[in-house]
């Protein structure tokens, strides 16, 4: 269970500047992140460490990252992203 302070730090790190990112990831954190089990949220915070214009990338289907790992929260975040 993450504390209110993990939450607003991971809620921090979401943004990131780029409007096309901030507009799929701090939605995710704010919708999703308390829900996430502990490999989700591992695999999340790994994700906050690749670059940008990866993240920009993938989000846009223009490929996947090479860790299998990765590609599951990225999967996740698309899904969440797309409307219903």
């Amino acid at each position: 269970m993450l504390t209110d302070q993990e939450f607003n730090r991971i809620t921090w790190a979401s943004r990131r500047g780029m409007l096309e990112l901030d507009l799929i990831l701090v939605p995710f954190v704010e919708q999703r992140l308390r829900d996430l089990d502990e490999v989700d949220l591992q695999r999340y915070l790994d994700l906050l460490e690749s670059e940008d214009n990866d993240l920009f990338a993938w989000f846009l289907g223009r490929g996947k990252p090479e860790d299998s790992e990765l590609a599951i929260i990225v999967d996740k975040i698309i899904a969440h992203a797309r409307p219903a």
